[in-house]
């Protein structure tokens, strides 16, 4: 090897680049458990929700010490900007994709238009957007055009006075498209940038938000985040602030007592008619009773006499801005009465188009106030928030958290008309935000100009803080729901880690121990390679600031076993010179170059697979895909170089060193195994495994997770033991249809539901995880609340330890990509071959070959999945263990192709046959030797590694199997059999007879 001396060089240098990327963690890691042991001693766990207490303990010695120097000017803020980044799966946290509503912002460009045909339109959208992956705009477009005579260029549509520099009404449909495409990718743009500032401000470190393409959906990862129903209301808050004029309570009182009478005959009306319907229904009189109980539940307040009056807790104080008080429960009745066409009549024209809201209620309180807005016919405020430039959490006058806001020019100068109004006629102004009133200042001081207004709402400190931070970024121009969420414990997370750790450390030193044993001296070289390459891995990453996952701790692990490939290869092809009688220099010089053409095709294949992942994956899988790609390149490197500088060293000061122990020596050596001779034979047994495969696929099935099926999973930890089918039933009783099964231990459970999977909110999340509380209280402690039950709140032994939600649309294009996923790889795969190969024979057999390994995964999945003890669910990472059971298994064969391309280039009177044979035997001590590493490190990762990650290890287990036999039993026999056919068909042709 030429240029030793950069090589050392280069190798140090960047050993101490990695050293100093990782000092970061090391160092953020120090603090945090001093902070953690600081917190431990001074809150006790006999106080009452001491985990939270601990954390903000933690936080708060944080906080005090960040800017102080550790070393070498390195803080714990700066190492915590630079420490290895750690996924949701190791740290906890909320991953989530938000859907942009295109529908929205297309109403907002039409002014919100009563237009029939566009309104057909966004309804057909609607229903087609449920069974296409297609944009939206996309199918409102196709929707529109269906319609007769129907122009986007409208009046009514897009030719309106705030696009009227850009829309005119002469243009045609295919003109318009365009600028409402544009228009639509900017509004997405400026919801990016909201939320990009939200999230800045929000306070974790390493936050991640991206679009996801052109389709509106925008991915936010925030590692570490624990409040989880405070980042999904910032993510989700469209913050449409609002200052209206506001009635006083005494306008309105005479309203309440008619509105009241009228209730009271409405009531009593429809009480008597559900009288008359029970008694001439002819039922039984048990049937009878039950209905009219049923009744008298559902018509308390019916038989009332005052069926408004007696619901209201207190009336509002005379000129004040509160009509009345009312139990929050029966805030929704209220509603439906003040909605009632026969009550807003009774309104007085000048108040006609009042807007009744209600005001901002605390967690504890269960009374809220009524407030009615002085509307008009456009239902529009004199003053919005989109005037807002800059507002800060500050306090008001008594020491209340309150928000401070500055207007621009325009807004202040409606704000000093609005206030100066208010002054002259002593009333107030309410501030409303999404519909809330937040509070209803009056103006005793005359006209406020400037434009500094405040907030006031009984806030707590991160509520003003959230409030300010989402004013500031400015308002949503469109609803963003959340169609996938990952939400995980930090306890889940701990565990993860410890789990990780745990299988890397056990797979390292049974490769390390392996090697030795099986290379001796030589192996210990290679052992040295292999450490320094996880340093490598391990620096680049905190270098890149890549994201490390439970996937990504995997695919380190498989490194270890694949890297320890490129050093059987070489080691292998230096024995093989010293069978040939060579010296050691020149054995050694040889098995090197020999080596080297099967190393990089191997390495290429696989990484081609990893870089599909990398492209077409997303969040765990794209980390998998990373650091196996880095894996690869550092394997490389650290093989061809860093072994080679050890083994060269120690060779040129005269020692033997020699490849093998007393063990291994003469390990299949001179092995003459007839493998084509018996092809016909493995022909016949793989076609049995892949009928079995395809009839199982095509009768039981698969089991797909809710990232290809749409739903919502649970991860539920118990204080005992369960029962997994008793548990079932009782969900299914509570959720019409749901499953659970046994995930790890048995006092832990996987619950799958798609109920209500089609809705999309914060409330619908929060409903479906209280019936899930409600289902499974019976087995909970008794004193196990809610709130304690619910995921991301502190480290938690009970409870929800993590959630997945995949609305259906999303899981379409999961399903979708990872069908892509698989075809591009071995389309890749299938060129790369015949250009590295020059025959299509070498191409065929590899395709065939993986094809078999994937049919037999699949089937073994689906024969096996109703009674394995562990999670088989066919989701984003068991696609990924597919591409990488295809990388592997291209991996062994193009090893094996090189030897028989070796071999045929050596012996051209050789025959094919034999060529081939003797390719075959030559390569056996490599293909069980990287094949034993790499299952001892996957059946490590699979005991020790987590239950999250056993299914998709499985999977790797089977396909290593499977792509060690059909490299040779498959893929060789198709090669030899298609060149056999092509070579008869040329002879064949040269005797025929020339015309």
């Amino acid at each position: 090897m030429q240029n030793k001396g950069i090589v050392k060089v280069f190798a140090i240098l960047f050993g101490l680049v990695c050293i100093y990327q990782l000092s970061f963690t090391f160092i953020a890691n120090n603090i945090e458990k001093d902070a953690e042991a600081f917190a431990e001693q001074k809150i006790s766990e006999n106080e009452d929700n001491y985990v939270t207490l601990r954390e903000r303990e933690e936080q708060r010695y944080l906080d005090s010490i960040g800017n102080e120097e550790v070393i070498a000017g390195i803080t714990y803020n700066t190492a915590k900007d630079k420490e290895l980044n750690k996924g949701l799966d190791l740290k906890g946290g909320i991953n989530v994709i938000l859907q942009i509503s295109v529908k929205d912002i297309l109403r907002e460009l039409a002014n919100n238009t009563k237009d029939p045909a566009f309104n057909q339109a966004l309804a057909k959208a609607d229903e087609a957007q449920k069974r296409s992956q297609e944009n939206y705009v996309d199918l409102f477009f196709e929707a529109f055009d269906e319609i007769p005579d129907a122009r986007l260029a409208s009046p009514d549509v897009f030719a309106n006075k705030s696009l009227s520099d850009e829309i005119n009404f002469n243009m045609d449909n295919d003109e318009v498209k365009p600028i409402i495409r544009r228009k639509i990718d900017e509004s997405i743009t400026s919801a990016f940038e909201v939320l990009r500032k939200r999230i800045d401000k929000f306070g974790v470190t390493q936050p991640n938000i991206q679009r996801l393409g052109n389709s509106g959906r925008i991915l936010v990862e925030l590692p570490g985040a624990k409040e989880i129903d405070r980042v999904q209301g910032l993510l989700q808050s469209t913050a449409q602030l609002e200052f209206w004029h506001v009635y006083k309570s005494n306008e309105l009182q005479n309203f309440f007592v008619q509105a009241n009478n009228v209730l009271r005959d409405i009531v009593a009306q429809e009480r008597t008619e559900s009288q008359q319907a029970v008694d001439t229904a002819g039922a039984e009189q048990d049937e009878i009773d039950a209905l009219l109980q049923s009744a008298d539940d559902t018509t308390e307040v019916a038989q009332q006499n005052n069926p408004l009056l007696e619901l209201m807790v207190s009336p509002g104080f005379q000129g004040g801005p509160v009509l009345a008080s009312f139990a929050v429960e029966d805030t929704a009745q209220v509603n439906q009465y003040l909605k009632m066409s026969q009550v807003r009549n009774l309104l007085p024209a000048e108040q006609r188009y009042a807007k009744f809201v209600w005001g901002k209620t605390d967690e504890d309180s269960d009374v809220a106030s009524l407030y009615a807005l002085k509307g008009n016919r456009q239902n529009e405020p004199p003053l919005s928030g989109g005037v807002i430039t800059d507002a800060t959490q500050t306090y008001d006058q008594v020491g209340r958290v309150a928000v401070s806001m500055q207007m621009n020019g325009k807004g202040a100068k409606i704000w000093e008309e609005m206030t100066g109004y208010a002054s002259e006629n002593q009333s107030q102004i309410a501030i409303v935000l999404d519909d809330i009133v937040y509070s209803a200042p009056s103006v005793s001081t005359g006209p406020i100009s400037g434009g500094r207004s405040e907030i006031t709402g009984d806030f707590s400190i991160t509520e003003g803080q959230d409030l300010a931070n989402v004013l500031r970024a400015g308002k949503l121009p469109a609803s963003a729901d959340i169609i996938s969420s990952e939400i995980v414990g930090p306890s889940l997370g701990q565990e993860a880690i410890d789990s990780g750790i745990m299988s890397f450390a056990i797979a390292l030193v049974l490769v390390l121990l392996w090697m030795i044993f099986y290379y001796g001296k030589a192996g210990i070289f290679a052992d040295v390679a292999l450490v320094v390459n996880i340093l490598f891995i391990f620096g680049i990453l905190a270098g890149l600031g890549a994201v490390l996952t439970l996937p990504g701790i995997a695919g380190i692990v498989l490194t270890i076993g694949i890297s320890v490939d490129a050093n059987v290869l070489i080691f292998e092809r230096i024995r093989e010179e010293f069978a040939k009688g060579k010296l050691q220099k020149d054995a050694i010089r040889d098995g090197f170059n020999n080596a080297l053409s099967s190393i990089l095709d191997a390495n290429i294949t696989t990484g081609l697979t990893g870089l599909i992942l990398l492209v077409l994956g997303t969040g765990p899988i794209k980390g998998f895909a990373t650091t196996l790609l880095i894996g690869i390149a550092t394997s490389l490197f650290t093989a061809i170089f860093i072994t080679r500088l050890f083994i060269d060293g120690y060779a040129k000061k005269g020692k033997d060193l020699n490849f093998s122990t007393s063990f291994t020596k003469g390990l299949f050596a001179n092995l003459n195994i007839d493998f084509l001779g018996k092809r016909k034979t493995f022909y016949i047994v793989s076609g049995i495994f892949i009928l079995v495969s395809i009839g199982s696929l095509f009768t039981q099935g698969l089991n797909q997770g809710v990232d290809f099926v749409g739903g919502r999973n649970y991860t539920v930890r118990f204080d005992k033991a369960v029962n997994p089918t008793q548990i079932e039933n009782d969900l299914v009783a509570e959720f019409g249809s749901a499953s659970a099964k046994t995930y790890g231990g048995s006092n832990q459970i996987k619950v799958t539901t798609k109920y209500k999977v089609d809705e999309v909110g914060t409330e619908i999340d929060n409903e479906i995880q209280q019936k899930l509380y409600t289902a499974l209280q019976q087995y909970l402690p008794a004193d196990l609340s809610y709130d304690d039950f619910a995921v991301g709140e502190g480290n938690r032994e009970v409870g929800i330890m993590q959630s997945i939600k995949v609305g259906p649309s999303i899981a379409d294009d999961i399903k979708q990509a990872s069908i892509w996923a698989v075809l591009g790889s071995l389309l890749v795969i299938f060129l790369y071959i015949l250009l590295r190969f020059r025959k299509y024979q070498f191409s065929l057999g590899a395709v065939v070959a993986v094809m078999h390994d994937v049919l037999i995964v699949l089937g073994i999945f689906s024969l096996t999945y109703k009674f394995m003890p562990f999670n088989m669910e066919i989701d984003q990472a068991f696609i990924a263990a597919i591409l990488t059971v295809v990388g592997y298994s291209l991996n062994d064969t193009v090893v094996i192709f090189d030897r028989i391309r070796e071999f045929f280039n050596e012996h051209p009177s050789w025959t094919k046959k034999d060529a081939i044979n003797a390719a075959i035997n030559s390569t056996v001590s490599r293909t069980l030797n990287t094949s034993m590493t790499t299952l001892v490190v996957l059946l490590a990762i699979f005991i020790f590694g987590g239950e999250s990650i056993r299914g998709f290890m499985f999977a790797l287990i089977v396909g290593v199997i499977v792509g060690t036999y059909s490299s040779i039993f498959v893929a060789t026999p198709v090669t030899y059999d298609t060149l056999s056919r092509q070579q008869e068909k040329k002879k064949l042709k040269e005797k025929e007879p020339v015309a």
